[in-house]
């Protein structure tokens, strides 16, 4: 009889051991978040879009110094010599000198080699004429792409400063998202991942808003996953015959980037 309740014992031991170790170290903790995710034309986005920007901050900063309220990035205002061509510099919009223009102080750096970064006027039409009836532009007259891979990373700056920064919430208006969970977002605080989010699909040449906001964590990194294909010359998106899902950016939307602690 003792032998079975030894038996018995040291198998609810080990059980209870494996539970906690499965509660404990596996399981994720849980963050908070507030998901803005809409897709459909300009209209069509455009209530979600309101929400989220008003979530993020009601004034939109033009200027260094802000305290509160949010930034965008539209690529509109690119000079045509950064247009239309590969090498579109990753600290453009993160810029802290002081003889050049305020547009270009908005604290956000790409971290990707930017040998292929490109902003577009055409659709990207110059690197395959199919891409003029796939994309659209959700703020004329601009879209921008990584061409190096899918994923690119933004990191952020206090605007005009080389000080290191992080926001609350940030969100992408990507064009064309034709195959489910091919385009996210994934949150970092540091090296802890917040979680990956995904845009919503959309109709061809339409638009997919997704915004994601953490009361209670700092967004010091994203990783943006667009489609899970790249653009080149004879390389179709998936609608026109492709194999893959090729998808572009818009705008960017996160609030004023604050000092890291």
């Amino acid at each position: 009889m003792k032998k079975k309740y030894v038996v018995f014992i040291t198998a609810f031991l080990c059980f209870a051991i494996v539970s906690c170790k499965k509660d404990n170290n596996e399981q994720p903790p849980q963050i908070k978040a507030e998901v803005y995710t809409a897709a459909g034309d300009s209209t069509g986005i455009s209530g979600k879009l309101a929400d989220f920007r008003t979530l993020l901050g009601t004034t939109l900063n033009v200027a260094p110094g802000a305290v509160d309220g949010r930034r965008e990035v539209n690529w509109d205002a690119v000079p045509p010599s950064s247009t239309n061509v590969n090498g579109f510099p990753a600290d453009f919009f993160g810029q802290s000198d002081a003889a050049l223009p305020n547009g270009r102080k908005r604290g956000l750096i790409m971290n990707n080699t930017g040998t292929s970064f490109r902003v577009d006027s055409t659709d990207f039409t110059d690197i395959d004429a199919s891409y003029g009836s796939e994309f659209n532009r959700f703020s004329p007259k601009k879209l921008f792409v990584y061409l190096g891979n899918t994923v690119t990373e933004c990191t952020f700056k206090v605007p005009g400063t080389a000080t290191d920064a992080f926001v609350k919430g940030f969100g992408v208006i990507f064009n064309d998202v034709d195959v489910a969970n091919s385009t996210s977002l994934e949150f970092f605080n540091g090296n802890k991942s917040l979680g990956i989010y995904y845009a919503k699909t959309s109709p061809s040449g339409q638009f997919s808003l997704l915004g994601v906001s953490f009361p209670e964590e700092k967004i010091t990194k994203v990783k943006i996953t667009s489609g899970n294909g790249l653009l080149a010359a004879g390389v179709k998106d998936i609608t026109a015959g492709g194999a893959k899902d090729l998808v572009v950016m818009d705008d960017f939307l996160y609030n004023e980037p604050k000092a890291q602690q």
